[in-house]
């Protein structure tokens, strides 16, 4: 009777996991989110994997070389947040604070050098893209994953090592 009663127990325990995660609220297609904090912001480098504009067109000036893709490098110095925009021809980047999760840039410094084409407008759509309300996530290989949405675009970052 006990391992009767104990397999009973272990099979209800089975269906109702197998049922808290098989829900899914309707009408939501994007990733859960989970609470952004400047630890995991600093935990990696943030690499830009897909940038659209509202109207779903590709933001083609982020992706004039695939091997130096927009990276976000979020740090502490000297006691301050900062980050950097990696791969920018102006040396680019900004002081930010998480407040109730949400990530928000001081005035954006840059470098004045006089960048030719298509760098000028890499530069130019870098400024377009970090500022916005970000969200944290995981896609479906559990890589976590920045977004960054403003009114004009959605951008996407992926987790990768750090650099030094």
């Amino acid at each position: 009777m006990k391992n009767t009663t104990k397999i009973m127990m272990a099979s209800t325990f089975a269906i109702s996991a197998l049922a808290a995660g098989c829900q899914t609220t309707p009408g939501t297609s994007t990733p859960s989110t989970q609470p952004i904090t400047s630890d995991i912001l600093q935990a990696h480098n943030w690499q830009l994997v897909d940038a659209t504009r509202s109207n779903g067109d590709k933001v083609s000036q982020l992706f004039v070389d695939p091997a130096k893709p927009l990276t976000l490098n979020f740090m502490e110095v000297d006691g301050n947040d900062l980050v950097s925009f990696m791969n920018t021809c102006n040396n680019m980047g900004a002081s930010y604070d998480v407040v109730n999760g949400d990530v928000e840039l001081g005035h954006v410094r840059s470098t004045m050098m006089a960048c030719p084409e298509p760098q000028a407008s890499f530069d130019t759509a870098t400024l377009a893209t970090v500022k916005g309300k970000y969200s944290l996530g995981q896609n479906a290989n559990n890589v976590p994953v920045l977004t960054i949405t403003n009114a004009e675009q959605v951008a996407h970052f992926k987790a990768v090592a750090k650099t030094q």
